[in-house]
């Protein structure tokens, strides 16, 4: 069988869809499975070296546009043939393709929450995912709150199976033996609250921000450390923490290498994701992994992935979150076990391995109809 997979849309610093994409490419290929990647012009060495045993072919225009219009009118006319299923891993899926199609949906905030996209995004990806709702073969979810907001929005008329993302747990562990900063050039005798994510609207930067008024208030040697690419709208975040009363113990670290993270994790006295919301929250389940003291926000999709592992906060409530990252930073040794042990028992059951035998099934599905 084999399975075509659009990786045209990850960028060169992948994150949340990307890192999908990208776990999912590394580990597609086995006894049933042969993979062809299609990705943009130039791009070829670097899913060579992700994923060696797919073929790979890079005939896609990289400018966002053109990429678009490319896989709608192109690719299902002269990249599928040969091809059983293919997977449209962001949204997306060619209008001219006599295959079966499968689409996966990270998240439906483009309709729930259009104000924490460009307009531009919004305008698009609402387009695609309305004609990938009805025209796919099948759609994949990545968790329950992604699928009950995909049926409330869009009432797909193809089938949806739900498949968590995973987490790659010899990199992400709570081992003592991996714990060192001193390659990073990181100080280790301070503590610190540590953030990853995307700098944009939704990750909740400026409530955490707010909360860090108050904890560094109480706490005068804590520190803030934010990881993570500008995504858009930074403006605002950017004058916060020029004014911020602690600015000179807020550290922007920028994007960090994949191998700065789990220690990050490992080290922080708290990892806090304040997200509004998310499509999976991927940060989230590696903080756990790492049996991190993980505090995030009620009633999201963190909820469903962290369960009781973590602790959570109203959404938009600097004082909920402010009163969590003080609270961690006071639990005493074997309280943090405890809670440690607990956060790396509930990331276990959540494997890349897991991830990719579940698009398997589908696709092997697809391929026999």
């Amino acid at each position: 069988m084999r399975i075509g997979l659009d990786v045209s849309a990850v960028s060169q610093r992948p994150a949340g869809a990307g890192r999908y994409i990208v776990e999912l490419a590394k580990r597609i290929n086995g006894p049933s499975v042969d993979a062809t990647l299609i990705t943009v012009r130039g791009d070829a060495a670097r899913w060579h070296q992700w994923s060696p045993k797919s073929t790979v072919i890079d005939p896609v225009p990289s400018p966002r546009p053109l990429r678009l219009l490319y896989e709608a009118t192109i690719v299902g006319r002269r990249h599928a043939h040969g091809i059983d299923v293919w997977h449209g891993p962001h949204y997306t899926m060619p209008r001219a393709i006599r295959k079966p199609v499968v689409v996966t949906i990270c998240d439906m905030t483009f309709f729930t929450n259009p104000e924490w996209h460009e307009r531009s995004k919004v305008f698009f990806f609402r387009r695609a995912m309305q004609y990938s709702a009805h025209h796919a073969t099948e759609l994949i979810s990545i968790s329950e709150t992604t699928t009950r907001a995909l049926r409330d929005v869009l009432h797909p008329t193809v089938p949806i199976t739900t498949i968590p993302l995973g987490v790659d747990h010899e990199r992400f562990s709570a081992s003592a033996a991996l714990s060192s900063l001193d390659e990073f050039a990181l100080p280790t005798d301070r503590p610190y609250i540590f953030f990853l994510g995307t700098f944009e609207p939704r990750k909740g930067l400026d409530v955490l921000l707010a909360a860090f008024r108050v904890v560094g208030a109480r706490d005068s040697e804590v520190e803030l450390w934010l990881a993570g690419q500008a995504g858009w709208h930074t403006s605002t975040t950017d004058d916060i923490i020029s004014q911020h009363p602690y600015a000179s113990r807020i550290r922007r670290l920028g994007y960090v290498d994949d191998s700065a993270v789990p220690p990050l994790m490992r080290h922080a006295r708290a990892v806090a994701y304040p997200s509004r919301g998310e499509g999976f929250g991927l940060p989230v389940l590696e903080a756990l992994a790492c049996g991190a003291e993980v505090v995030t926000t009620a009633g999201t999709v963190m909820e469903e992935v962290a369960g009781s592992a973590a602790t959570l906060t109203t959404v938009g409530e600097a004082g909920e979150l402010a009163d969590a990252l003080l609270e961690s930073l006071q639990r005493g040794g074997r309280d943090r076990e405890a809670r440690s042990q607990a956060a790396v028992t509930r990331a276990a059951p959540f494997t890349w391995n897991a991830t990719t035998a579940a698009h398997r099934a589908v696709y092997q599905r697809l391929a026999s109809r």
